[in-house]
């Protein structure tokens, strides 16, 4: 005997296959419009960041504007549904999507011209708008849209399509899934463009055939157009629950994403995992019976948050442990936020009024930590205050009187102050292991209290606040590029220079024997005489007494100029004006002052002044990939080909591929097999020193006599193994990754 849902009527077989055509076109509308909504995003991202040289703050810009677009387009959808009837509405909704069809294939709109020196955030959201604004927009407005035409349809599940909605989402979660491992890797942007315009086209075809099968099939009940409401507004207590509910989750994601591109691995990939958990929730929690409970969720999101607010002070060691942890805390707080939404989700008739104030809580959220925060910190100090705002989404703690959380919670936070006031009265009080075993105490108390949310919480807000103290007196730059920090070494003989985790550079500021400095400071870090960066230029200035010219990408602190000579030319292109002041800075660090004092600055991306730059060079120094985030553009076959037009005859590009996560001389192999040049390569291994790094380097000459000298200092021959060559159509990541852990 056949099982059939209780309430639903038995019909004729016809009957069924109608409904059952109906149901499967609306999930495949759903399914694809979501596709390529959220195909679109890492697709164009990865379009524009070269205009931006790579930054990991493209993504949080992208988010912004891609969630200001999907605002725009519930708000369009809830206006339609609510005022036109439904052939009109379908008719204007088709005529919309074959507007934006005239646009296709996405391409980069470049009538805003080049990035600017500062504002990046509003000239790149401009470039968005229109670039892809009118496309995203037309797609965006499907989902509620066609939730709203199911509703009006015969289909026995008609009085409540939420459950379509993760349809949807599960379409979103296919397309970031797939992007990076297979998308990416296999296809070249133009054929990505070329696909998602073909996907773009028959997705409208789906459309109009969802809109006839429901003229066709309307529902009793709801075959009237714009019928009077049956149930009371949602109050204005709930629409804030809504907005606020939407809030955490978003800015947490723009804010986890930001953390770990900055502070673990700025890599990509990793921007598309964050959103696909985001996404994953909505699948998982709208429906009646999650496979979760609420309560399992909100001890989870309790001590997670804990460890989350831990790790952003003390980062573990293990990369795995790292990312775990605060994707972890992600989907925990998006599971529990997005559920106790859909607990609270009106009926049909208010249907795309709740998408409408989501998406709205959604882009303040985003907004927040996408455009906000940079301006208001010079830290990333978003993430662990929406640590402290998404425990505050557990029910206990959401519910729970001023009284008690005076009694409980913010006891903690006031500890955490007075402490804070003794560390900035004296930092030599409390020393750094001190630190670190007040935090694991607050931790644990945090821990051993789990079932008391609000002193969990409290545990939280006492680790947020000393963090904000710091364990090392430091200053901090904050731009669009990334956070920057500089503090001294713990025994007080160096200024570093750090991005994230990853340091740039280092100087000596005290002798340990208190003797005075040497006018001319030297060379440390990946810069020291030793380093193989030295030694390849150390080739070309032995070869004769005349001046060299050096071009370097991208500045740090400077200290690859103390190997010059006093006849030497240095020219730099650097992208970050941030990076820039500090550079320049005597009283920071004083390279460039007292070994360089006329070094030219040239201000924007590489590819972009370099390819405007008429004077040539006996070597240029691509030192754009010290840290974890590459900036891809600058390491492609046409990139190379644009360097090895500015170097002479005899003179070589030299390459920082050091990296912990992606190994990078296999591509640089298989560019010079491209471009029939030859390469050479050296792993410079150093016990842990302030004054000198281990670093991975390559050199690249059009005439092989060039690199002869290298040999005989250790230098190998570049190894081509098979790879295939980035290009500015096509790279691959995953791979990179994937070869640097098993080789």
């Amino acid at each position: 005997m056949a099982l059939i849902e209780p309430g639903i009527a038995l019909r004729d077989d016809k009957s069924a296959q109608r409904h059952g055509v109906l149901l499967l076109t609306f999930i495949s509308s759903i399914f694809t419009s979501a596709f390529l909504l959220f195909a679109v995003q890492p697709m164009f991202s990865k379009m524009v960041l070269p205009l931006l040289g790579g930054s990991p703050g493209v993504w949080s810009v992208a988010m912004v504007v891609f969630q200001t677009l999907l605002l725009a387009g519930y708000g369009y959808a809830h206006l339609s549904t609510r005022y036109l009837t439904l052939k009109t509405s379908a008719l204007v909704h088709l005529a919309l999507y074959c507007g934006a069809a005239i646009t296709l294939p996405l391409a980069v709109n470049t009538s805003l011209g080049e990035a600017p020196a500062s504002g990046q955030e509003l000239w790149l959201a401009g470039v968005f708008l229109l670039s892809v604004g009118l496309p995203f927009f037309a797609v965006s407005a499907n989902g509620p849209l066609l939730q709203n035409w199911f509703s009006r349809s015969s289909h026995p599940t008609a009085h409540d399509p939420y459950y379509l909605y993760g349809a949807s989402n599960l379409g979103s979660f296919a397309s970031l899934i797939l992007y990076p491992v297979v998308i990416e890797p296999l296809l070249t942007l133009k054929v990505q463009t070329q696909s998602w315009a073909i996907g773009f086209g028959i997705l409208g075809l789906l459309l109009g055939l969802c809109g006839w099968l429901v003229a066709v099939n309307p529902g009793a009940a709801r075959a009237a157009d714009a019928a009077t409401p049956t149930e009371a507004a949602p109050s204005r207590r709930i629409v804030l629950g809504w907005i606020a509910l939407a809030f955490v989750p978003s800015g947490l994601l723009v804010a986890v994403t930001a953390h770990l591109s900055t502070d673990v691995a700025a890599a990509p990939f990793l921007w598309v995992i964050p959103l696909a958990l985001y996404l994953a929730s909505f699948v998982v929690m709208f429906r009646d019976k999650p496979p979760i409970t609420m309560d399992a969720l909100s001890i989870l999101t309790l001590l997670l948050g804990v460890i989350a607010a831990h790790s952003t002070i003390y980062p573990p060691e293990n990369l795995s442990l790292a990312v775990a942890i605060h994707l972890a805390f992600l989907a925990m707080v998006t599971f529990l936020c997005h559920g106790r939404m859909y607990e609270q989700r009106p009926g049909t008739e208010y249907l795309t009024t709740f998408y409408l104030w989501m998406s709205f809580g959604g882009v303040l959220g985003g907004a927040f930590c996408g455009l906000v925060a940079p301006a208001l910190f010079n830290k990333l100090h978003e993430y662990p205050l929406l640590t402290i705002a998404a425990m505050a989404c557990v029910p206990a703690i959401y519910t729970a009187s001023w009284r008690e959380i005076a009694l409980k919670s913010i006891p903690f936070a006031g500890i955490a102050l007075a402490i804070g006031a003794v560390m900035v009265a004296d930092r030599g009080l409390i020393s750094g292991m001190g630190m670190q075993y007040l935090f694991t105490a607050l931790l644990l108390v945090g821990l051993a209290c789990y079932r008391k949310p609000l002193i969990a919480m409290g545990a939280c807000m006492a680790i947020v606040i000393l963090g904000a103290f710091g364990i090392k007196e430091e200053v901090s730059h904050r731009s669009f590029f990334g956070v920057h920090r500089i503090f001294n070494g713990d025994d007080g003989l160096y200024r570093k220079l750090a991005h994230g985790t990853t340091i740039h550079d280092s100087i000596l500021i005290r002798n340990a024997d208190g003797s005075p400095l040497p006018a001319k400071p030297e060379a440390t870090a990946y810069y020291h005489a030793k380093a193989p960066l030295a030694e390849a230029l150390r080739t070309i200035q032995n070869r004769d007494a005349q001046p060299r010219h050096f071009g370097v990408v991208g500045l740090g602190a400077g200290a690859i100029v103390c190997n010059g000579r006093e006849q030497d030319r240095w020219t730099y292109y650097e992208i970050d004006a941030a990076v820039a002041q500090i550079a320049t800075d005597p009283s920071q660090f004083r390279f460039l002052s007292a070994c360089a004092p006329s070094t030219d600055i040239v201000m924007g991306d590489a590819r972009l002044t370099i390819a405007r730059e008429q004077r040539q060079f006996d070597a240029l120094v691509i030192d754009a990939f010290s840290s974890d985030a590459i900036p891809v553009h600058l390491l492609t076959r046409e990139a190379l080909a644009m360097y090895l037009k500015r170097i002479g005859p005899d003179g070589m590009v030299v390459l920082h591929v050091s990296n912990r996560h992606m190994e990078l001389e296999s591509v640089l192999a298989a560019i010079a097999r491209d471009l029939g040049i030859h390469g050479m390569r050296k792993f410079f291994v150093t016990q842990d020193s302030d004054a000198i790094n281990s670093s991975r380097v390559v050199a690249l000459a059009p005439n092989k006599a060039a690199l002869a000298t290298l040999e005989a200092q250790g230098w190998t021959t570049l190894n081509d193994t098979g790879t295939t060559a980035w290009t500015d159509d096509y790279s691959n990541i995953i791979g990179a990754i994937w070869r640097h852990y098993h080789r």
